[in-house]
């Protein structure tokens, strides 16, 4: 059985970390009203097992359609079964787009959401006006570009992210305090790709998603890369670009220390297919 809170008394702490598609998702979260999330499964996995199970509690919640390369979770069990076998026992009970990719018992006291010091994305588009081929496949994986776009005035706009400020302009239907620290926002040229690396401190609801969409504003001439600080400094949601599609967004790395960028890059290179290191 499950319990509803995150802690079961005498139990011990297991920290997962978990690969997922999130097409057929409507995001991590559980949903009262039945849809189907990760969360959810989740639970539903680890019901299937003997004893007394609590919350699978993740370090971020992403959205209907995100995916995830390295999500950290936590979750309290009664369960006797070690740790190797418990991770056979749950992707025996999971649907064929979450797997467990890692778990271990932990501190009782390891918290996924609360102790993560920073997050990492990864966003993927692909240029696609004169070549189209793979799209089709890759529709629920990549946000295709279909218009030209001036990579390199893309690329001179990032660097006005990065560091402390209010991104209320790059937020939708948000509650939270919109300061957050950016520790990075970096647009590759991958292959036939481009893919936009941001990490920080906390991210707002559509954050990432709006950064992209404000970024092809630039690439299509509508913003000079300059102007990406005047629409940080205006804080109006109507000054930032649209929120593209989940499909391209991916979730790359919880961190539980204090941010190193090429530890964080190590880690982010061996996740993510066919990732270049970032240049010096």
């Amino acid at each position: 059985m499950s319990t509803s809170a995150g802690t079961v008394p005498g139990a011990r702490r297991l920290r997962l970390t978990l690969e997922f598609d999130g097409t057929d998702f409507h995001g991590w979260q559980w949903q009262p009203t039945g849809e189907r999330t990760v969360q959810g499964v989740l639970h539903h996995a680890f019901a299937r097992l003997p004893g007394v199970h609590g919350s699978v509690v993740a370090a971020g919640r992403t959205d209907a359609g995100v995916h995830a390369l390295a999500m950290v979770a936590h979750a309290d069990t009664t369960t006797a079964i070690p740790d190797a076998k418990l991770r056979l026992a749950l992707n025996a009970h999971l649907p064929r787009d979450v797997l467990v990719l890692d778990l271990e018992t932990v501190r009782g006291d390891f918290e996924a959401q609360y102790d993560c010091r920073y997050r990492r994305y990864l966003y993927r588009l692909r240029p696609a006006r004169d070549d189209p081929r793979g799209l089709a496949l890759e529709r629920h994986r990549v946000l295709p570009v279909l218009r030209r776009v001036d990579v390199a005035a893309m690329q001179a706009a990032t660097p006005h992210l990065v560091g402390r400020h209010d991104f209320s302009s790059f937020a939708t239907q948000e509650t939270r305090t919109p300061v957050r620290t950016v520790l990075l926002c970096d647009l590759r040229v991958d292959g036939a790709e481009l893919r936009l690396h941001v990490a920080g401190d906390g991210f707002l609801r559509n954050m990432v998603r709006t950064i992209v969409g404000t970024l092809l504003w630039v690439g299509k001439g509508k913003l000079r890369p300059e102007d990406v600080a005047d629409v940080l400094a205006a804080r109006d949601r109507a000054r930032a670009g649209p929120n593209v599609g989940p499909q391209g967004l991916y979730f790359v790395e919880a961190g539980y220390e204090t941010w190193d960028p090429e530890v964080s890059e190590r880690r982010t290179v061996a996740r993510v297919p066919g990732a270049a290191v970032a240049p010096r």
